[in-house]
């Protein structure tokens, strides 16, 4: 019969450690958290029911048990199924793709480029090869239209549509 309640404890123990776990994932206000708590306090009275010494064991084996199965479980956990659903993709950037310096969007300003992506009133334009992150300056700007750049501030461009001549 002893050697049923210490499995039990270990499982007070394996109890503790997964519901610490899913208090990441579940909203529960700390709920889990208290039945965790709860476990590893059961175990461990079952462990010092047999003694200081089997007491002091058993909470050593917590101090083991329930760590390794946290780093056991965020090791294994980003590629299972659920795990790719909820982790998001790292962005392979290129060089060219991070947000220029002021210095260089300075020198764009009065140049003239192209709508990649419908302005709403963010997009992307192309000016002379070089993608950048565009703001309108009123309202919706049409994918292929001519735009000028008419301000720089920041890291923000602002263009207006440039009228073609006839």
């Amino acid at each position: 019969m002893t050697f049923v309640w210490l499995v039990f404890a270990l499982f007070l123990f394996f109890l503790c450690a997964f519901l610490l776990v899913l208090e990441v994932f579940v909203p529960s206000f700390g709920l889990l958290s208290l039945l965790a708590l709860g476990a590893l306090a059961g175990g461990g009275a079952i462990f010092f029911g047999y003694g200081t010494v089997a007491g002091w064991v058993g909470i050593g084996i917590a101090v083991v048990m329930i760590p390794t199965i946290w780093v056991v479980t965020y090791r294994i956990f980003p590629g299972t199924r659920f795990g790719k659903a909820i982790i998001l993709d790292k962005v392979d950037r290129k060089r060219g793709d991070a947000i220029p310096d002021t210095e260089q969007l300075s020198s764009l300003l009065g140049k003239t480029g192209v709508v990649l992506t419908p302005l709403r009133p963010v997009g992307k334009c192309d000016f002379s090869g070089r993608r950048v992150e565009c703001v309108a300056e009123t309202g919706y700007i049409e994918k292929d239209s001519k735009v000028a750049v008419i301000r720089v501030e920041g890291t923000q461009l602002t263009v207006r549509v440039v009228q073609e001549q006839a």
